[in-house]
């Protein structure tokens, strides 16, 4: 805990510095739920096509998925989104004609989840 899944269009495969992006991400997740950095885990998953509205060769996302354990409010989680958005932006240098749509969200895992 938390799960971190960013998924993100591949246009911004060179536009991403994801590793960085995580490293900075999880001392922000620590500070904001009070949880330790060694339980932070973050994979990417590249997106072969997006479509975002009426379509254009332009479309671009990037949506992040934080998983916690459940006890968070939902005040907490708020913000919490609200500063990885923040974050995200010192991380994407979006080539020329591309403004991705970014967009985050921190759920409560299921009561099935495990850690080995």
């Amino acid at each position: 805990m938390p799960q971190i899944t960013v998924d993100y269009s591949d246009s911004l495969e060179s536009a991403f510095d994801r590793r960085s992006f995580a490293l900075a991400l999880h001392p922000l997740i620590v500070e904001t739920i009070d949880t330790q950095l060694s339980a932070c885990k973050t994979r990417f998953r590249r997106v072969d096509e997006t479509v975002v509205a009426g379509g254009t060769p332009a479309d671009a996302l990037v949506h992040i998925g934080i998983a916690v354990l459940p006890g968070r409010s939902p005040e907490l989680k708020a913000q919490l989104s609200e500063a990885v958005l923040e974050l995200l932006a010192g991380h994407l240098d979006p080539a020329e004609g591309i403004a991705p749509i970014t967009t985050a969200e921190v759920r409560d895992l299921e009561p099935s989840y495990r850690k080995r």
